[in-house]
């Protein structure tokens, strides 16, 4: 994949941006979520054999620190449009970096909750924070260098996760403590990269002043909408993770290896497709049909999980590879499409508070998702499943009357170029 324009030589040029802050973003990036990977793989373990706290203890302060990410989001974005993403950017891998060293001094419940609130607050703030950024440096094809991003950050994950299991099966306390020091220094690694990228562009003064006032995102009714099904979708990656496993051993007469045979099915694909799947996504347009492709995908996939309720084995594992496959092109259409809709239906002066309020919608989304999935697929059972790709199936019809709505409230050449009004917000029509 060649992320810009002109020939290159190198064997590997399509591999890696061409030089430049394209490139440099991407390895800090790749260095950052290689760490998050790294530390979350094994945090549960880290939790209770490091320090010592039990099981629900540690499952309330993850859920309080997951409500306290939903409000970062939205700050950290707000803050990047106004002091610039970029020092903003160091900034949260500043505090990442003191907060995670935190977790060497907690030996009490109470100090657990504190310190995963403000770990998860740098955790949400991160992407909104660095929204910004991908808009400025994202080059003549944006589109395709999200993805390669997106990419990028699912292959550090699974590396760092792929680590992780190293530590674990050491199960030492010298090892889990070597994860922790790991995740500290990406987060340091990821700020000295990150110095390596120019400044912001200048500005008029006046007009930045006059748009610090504003919160057009929270005043975008097409773009709420947009969120709020957005966040409907993002309940779908719950599955591979939760409801799949449990399905294939509880209600299949599948072997249990099918459970992680369909999870590196999924992570595969996810890793080497998602460049390819977000080909020709550039405009909010054809991310509402990707939307639609999505929503039809997701339900193909769960009826056919469905299904591998009741047949023998062997025909239960094919069909739960099937599923799997045709779920994950789902999962790459929703991925490509939710990208450009958190860019295509941004105002690029407020870049970073739409991607904070767009992901407070996913992080919603995210957080019912358990429960949401378990009584309709773990309690219905077939039903369920079909009920649950119903749901999706809506959800992505839904999509492109939403962009046509977001075409009438704004001119032609709004959103990604728009002419904006005296106050220095687009133009609404209508």
């Amino acid at each position: 994949m060649e992320l810009t324009t002109g020939r290159s030589r190198r064997p590997w040029s399509g591999l890696l941006p061409d030089p430049g802050p394209q490139r440099v973003l991407a390895a800090a990036t790749l260095v950052n979520t290689f760490g998050s990977g790294m530390f979350v793989t094994s945090s549960a373990l880290f939790f209770t054999r490091v320090i010592g706290l039990p099981t629900s203890q540690v499952a309330l302060g993850l859920s309080a620190g997951g409500v306290v990410g939903l409000f970062a989001g939205i700050a950290g974005g707000r803050i990047a449009d106004r002091w610039g993403a970029r020092s903003t950017q160091l900034g949260i891998m500043l505090l990442g970096t003191l907060f995670m060293t935190c977790y060497l001094f907690v030996h009490t419940f109470w100090m657990f909750i504190v310190v995963a609130c403000l770990t998860a607050a740098v955790h949400a703030a991160n992407p909104a924070s660095r929204d910004p950024l991908v808009r400025q440096f994202g080059g003549e094809r944006p589109a395709a260098y999200r993805a390669y991003l997106q990419a990028t950050t699912n292959l550090a994950i699974a590396s760092g996760a792929l680590l992780a299991g190293l530590a674990i099966q050491l199960d030492t306390r010298e090892a889990y403590l070597s994860l922790l020091i790991g995740r500290t220094l990406a987060f340091v690694g990821c700020a000295l990269l990150l110095l390596r990228l120019p400044g912001p562009p200048a500005s008029p003064a006046g007009v930045r002043t006059k748009r610090r006032g504003h919160w057009v995102a929270l005043r975008d009714r097409p773009f709420l909408a947009a969120t709020l099904l957005n966040g409907i979708m993002e309940m779908h990656y719950i599955v591979p993770t939760f409801a799949l496993p449990l399905w294939i051993v509880d209600h299949t007469q599948a072997p249990r290896w099918m459970v992680s045979v369909v999870l590196l099915l999924n992570t595969a694909m996810v890793a080497s497709l998602q460049v390819y799947a977000s080909r020709h996504v550039n405009s909010t347009e054809a991310a509402g049909r990707r939307m639609l492709w999505a929503g039809f995908a997701l339900f193909s996939g769960l009826a056919l999980m469905a299904t591998a309720h009741g047949p023998t084995a062997w025909v239960a594992a094919g069909l739960l590879l099937v599923a799997t496959a045709v779920y994950t092109v789902g999962e790459l259409w929703h991925a490509a499409a939710s990208m450009e809709y958190s860019f295509g239906l941004a105002v690029p002066h407020a870049q970073g508070q739409y991607s904070g309020v767009f992901g407070f919608g996913a992080g919603v989304g995210e957080a019912l998702s358990p429960t949401v999935v378990a009584v309709l697929v773990l309690s219905w059972g077939r039903p369920g499943w079909l009920a649950l790709g119903i749901v999706f199936l809506v959800v992505g019809a839904l999509c492109r009357p939403v962009i046509a709505w977001t075409h009438r409230r704004y001119p032609p050449t709004g959103r990604g170029g728009e002419t904006p009004d005296r106050d220095g917000e687009p133009a609404l029509v209508g």
